[in-house]
């Protein structure tokens, strides 16, 4: 793992993201997030907002995943959890986490969305390698679950994707030092495993808006270790 690779860099976010690009996307993203609170189903309205504006396929993602309809983002902070844990189980979704904390560590782009969660434009694809950011994002998930006084930390990864039984020893070797426990798994369905739970911690908005409760640990920790970062905002969008 000695290469030094950046995860999800993409050459033309410079040009698609910012200066005059966001503009337009803010403008895009105001058109999504207006027929989204109609009613419409978001596929077919990012796709007729991304045609409208003639958007690239990264530019269509971000508004896929950062812009959300008012009642769901009311949800979803109505559900968040920002307090300390004291001895609390959390329930992780392992790629989901990890992925967007390795994106930050590499400076590539990131989303802030609506509903508060920082987004990445990742591709897992089934495929997934370890890479010289891992170490570092499972530190900072272990220091900030210590510092929140977590009890035990429950990692779930996702079976069909490629070296995820790697990353699960990964896991566990990191984790090993810090006083919460720790446990791996890996297995199939891991969304309908969250949907269940409290203090789940991930960026996935079908799983937010099913879980019990959540904790938006990625955007914490990048706040405490990495601001200010550049994201590509789209948090404050208005009709």
């Amino acid at each position: 793992m000695s290469k030094v690779v950046a995860r999800s860099y993409c050459l033309t976010d410079e040009k698609e993201f910012h200066g005059k690009a966001a503009s337009v996307l803010k403008a895009a993203a105001a058109n999504l997030y207006y027929l989204l609170n109609r009613g419409y189903p978001i596929k077919g309205a990012s796709v007729f907002v991304g045609n409208h504006y003639l958007l690239s396929e990264r530019q269509r993602l971000a508004l896929v995943r950062a812009i959300s309809p008012r009642d769901s983002i009311l949800c979803r902070q109505e559900k968040e959890c920002s307090g300390p844990l004291e001895g609390a189980d959390v329930y992780i979704d392992g790629f989901n986490t990890i992925i967007t904390l390795e994106v930050a560590l590499s400076g590539s782009t990131l989303l802030r969305c609506m509903d508060g969660c920082i987004r990445d434009l990742a591709g897992l694809r089934g495929t997934y390698r370890l890479i010289d950011k891992t170490e570092t994002a499972l530190v900072r998930i272990g220091e900030a679950l210590e510092k929140k006084g977590a009890g035990r930390a429950i990692f779930y990864l996702d079976a069909p994707v490629s070296n995820s039984g790697r990353l699960k020893e990964e896991i566990m070797r990191v984790m090993a030092p810090f006083s919460f426990q720790t446990e791996a798994e890996v297995i199939y369905d891991v969304d309908r495993k969250l949907e269940t739970r409290e203090h789940v911690i991930t960026g996935d908005a079908i799983i937010l808006d099913q879980c019990k409760s959540w904790i938006n640990l990625v955007r914490m920790i990048i706040e405490q270790t990495m601001e200010p970062y550049p994201y590509v905002d789209l948090q404050d969008v208005e009709e």
